[in-house]
């Protein structure tokens, strides 16, 4: 009767150590992560349905491998300091890395690493879990572009104020005629700047090109009367995917016009032309008024940069600017449908 005892509560036992382990491999089956397992060779062992999902590799096309083939040629390193650590039973917590998929294709992931020890204390091997960060890359990446766009906007606001002063300065009779001149351009700008938010508020957009480059323009202007500002050729529909982006590159030529080009001076002049070339619209932003020294900058600065990747991101066209003697010239090319969309 003793020995009946005994031998029912060792199967118990042994049902629960299997129940247990079932258990373990359905959450590795089912997780989102890639869990993987490898020997102290770096030869893979086991392989879940996350990883087939992030890497691109079923199962038997990478069981027996080695783990190198999900690593870039620049990061092979990796994988021996990872093994070293490993043997001495460390644990390597999460750190940020880039593998490769089947399809050639670099992802960014968050990888952490666990010794496997067997029944007898003894490390036989070494479980991996990698996790799919390029969203939070991504977005990381559109917040620094945003913190310095914003950065480089309100430095640009400064400027424009100084600027505005001495345009103003240069006609004024009087302090209250500066003034009133001075919240004139000013009003001016804001309703400019507006057009840059009328599509998060769902207001009418500007309706046509020539519409758009006058009303962001007209801030910087002496008054109504001079033609600091020229524009001429082809006249069509902005519509209201474009308008936005369109009017803050605007916005960014004339402020570089009012600090350092056409516009900072008594005499300047931007003359504007809006060209049809097949299906693509090319406007031409030409400043005349020699300033000195206006050679080419070593740098490009965040401002073409950004201007740069609107154009050929989100409109996708192409940028380009020349210096010349007497002023600056920018040339953008964008597909027409683009414009009305």
């Amino acid at each position: 009767m003793t020995g009946a005892v005994n031998m029912l509560v060792d199967i118990s036992g042994r049902q629960e150590t299997e129940l247990a382990a079932e258990r373990l491999a359905a959450i590795v089956e089912s997780s989102d992560d890639a869990i993987l397992s490898k020997d102290l060779n770096g030869i893979i062992t086991s392989w879940n349905a996350g990883a087939e999902r992030l890497f691109g590799y079923a199962g038997h096309e990478v069981l027996g491998k080695p783990v190198t083939v999900l690593i870039p040629e620049d990061r092979q390193d990796e994988e021996p300091r990872i093994l070293a650590r490993i043997r001495r039973g460390e644990r390597i917590d999460h750190y940020e890395t880039i593998r490769r998929r089947k399809d050639g294709s670099l992802v960014d992931i968050s990888l952490s690493v666990s010794p496997i020890v067997d029944s007898a204390g003894k490390i036989v091997g070494a479980s991996k879990i990698a996790r799919d960060i390029t969203d939070r890359r991504r977005a990381e990446e559109q917040k620094d572009l945003l913190l310095q766009e914003m950065d480089h906007r309100v430095k640009n606001l400064f400027a424009l104020a100084n600027g505005m002063v001495a345009l103003s300065s240069r006609k004024a009779a009087s302090v209250d005629a500066l003034v009133s001149d001075l919240q004139g351009r000013f009003g001016s700008l804001s309703r400019a700047h507006s057009l840059t938010m009328s599509r998060a508020r769902g207001r009418e957009q500007v309706a046509t090109l020539h519409a758009l480059i006058y009303k962001v323009t007209e801030p910087y202007l002496n008054d109504q009367t001079e033609s600091r500002v020229v524009v001429t050729g082809l006249d069509i529909p902005i519509g209201p995917a474009t308008v936005t982006n369109f009017a803050l590159l605007l916005q960014e030529f004339a402020t570089n016009a009012l600090k350092y080009g056409a516009l900072a001076v008594a005499h300047g002049q931007v003359q504007i032309k809006c060209l049809e070339e097949g299906d693509t619209v090319c406007m031409i932003w030409r400043e005349h008024g020699k300033l000195g020294d206006r050679s080419k900058p070593l740098e490009e600065g965040f401002g073409s940069r950004l201007a740069r990747a609107t154009i050929e991101g989100p409109l996708g066209g192409s940028f380009a600017r020349e210096f010349k003697s007497d002023g600056v010239e920018i040339r953008l090319r964008l597909p027409r449908h683009r414009m009305s969309e």
